[in-house]
């Protein structure tokens, strides 16, 4: 009982101190001057993978490494399966292009190069120095990308705003107060929550390792099922009020930007920090990362046709979803019907969707490409 509510009190400190993280980052993002576009892409991507960080980084350093890769792999897991078919369920979602063009192959070959790396089961220090390289590329690549004129509001030349201080010309509007007064507040609320983020993770991973002993599980079940859960609570939450705002487009983009930011940022930066560097247990190289590699690639025949995340097709990621969590509790207690379960859906059920989504999606070209041949 006390691993449980240890667990739970850090998932809620995580949430807080998640949502001061990307409150107070983002609006300092948009006061140097970054666009609305790049802040998203960026820091709130960022932001919302520092549950993952803190929770990795916490692990590694007590030496649970099964549990540390485990959050990670499930998050991505629950990212796509899980958020995108919540996000789906609710309604029909039009995806941005730059999602499908840019943001999905990303993740599909960040996906691919976990499994690249970590096929000797250990994320070696160079190679997860590679991992975080491909961030940094990532990142710059998507500012330049994305770029829009800066809008600097200058000061009249007699330091007009009455606060008379050089280079001081703006302020919020109340009181007078002024631009760099806010702006430290804001760097308050970043530390603030960045230091809650480390005390929550301490409070998750030995709730999480304690429910593990209690319940007589791995640690890499644990973290791929309760702690991923709990770190994806933010992608889960943002999801839930963007799809209710009429919004949901910007939650399928921030799902796949924080897959992409939970391989290359959080386990590229704790791999460097880490002398011996991250282990991948074998269980986890056999059927896990195969799983996340199959729900990335499970993007592009849903998205590519007509750039629509469908309620049917929503409901098919959340089933999966519930599967992938069957079977992790079939195997773990050793259950007699986890064979005849692992034949259903590799020969019935995958095949069946394999070939309803590749038919939908040829259809859907088809369909985009037939005006084009009557004007011709």
């Amino acid at each position: 009982m006390i691993a449980v509510v240890t667990f739970a009190l850090g998932v809620a400190g995580l949430l807080v101190a998640a949502n001061l993280v990307v409150s107070g980052a983002s609006e300092l993002g948009l006061r140097l001057g970054l666009s609305p576009t790049v802040v998203g892409l960026t820091i709130v991507a960022a932001g919302t993978s520092a549950p993952e960080l803190a929770v990795v980084g916490q692990a590694v350093a007590n030496g649970d490494t099964e549990l540390a890769v485990g959050s990670i792999i499930g998050s991505n897991i629950a990212n796509v399966l899980l958020v995108l078919g919540v996000v789906a369920s609710i309604g029909a979602v039009r995806v941005e292009s730059r999602v499908v063009r840019i943001d999905v192959p990303v993740m599909i070959a960040a996906s691919l190069l976990l499994v690249v790396v970590s096929l000797d089961n250990t994320i070696a220090r160079l190679e997860a120095a590679a991992l975080f390289l491909g961030i940094v590329a990532f990142t710059v690549w998507t500012i330049r990308s994305t770029r829009s004129p800066r809008i600097r509001t200058v000061a009249p030349a007699g330091g007009g705003s009455g606060d008379g201080g050089p280079g001081d010309g703006s302020s919020d509007g109340a009181g007078g107060r002024s631009v760099p007064n806010r702006s430290i507040v804001l760097a308050g609320k970043l530390v603030l929550g960045v230091v809650g983020l480390a005390l929550a993770a301490r409070l998750v991973v030995s709730g999480a390792s304690s429910i593990a002993s209690s319940l007589g599980v791995s640690e890499l079940i644990i973290g791929l099922t309760v702690v991923a859960i709990g770190t994806s609570a933010p992608e889960i939450i943002t999801t839930v009020v963007a799809a209710a705002k009429g919004q949901a487009e910007l939650a399928v983009g921030n799902a796949v930007g924080s897959n992409i930011y939970n391989i290359l940022f959080v386990l590229g930066a704790v791999g460097v920090s880490t002398p011996g560097g991250i282990a991948v247990s074998s269980a986890a190289l056999a059927l896990d990362l195969p799983v996340m590699i199959a729900a990335a690639v499970a993007c592009v025949p849903v998205l590519v046709g007509d750039r629509v995340l469908n309620r049917w097709e929503g409901i098919v990621f959340l089933g999966y979803y519930v599967a992938y969590l069957a079977f992790l509790a079939l195997d773990a207690s050793d259950h007699d019907a986890t064979d005849s379960f692992v034949l259903f859906v590799g020969w019935i059920a995958i095949p069946l969707t394999v070939i309803t989504l590749l038919t939908v999606m040829v259809r859907q070209l088809r369909a985009r490409a037939q005006p084009i041949g009557e004007v011709s």
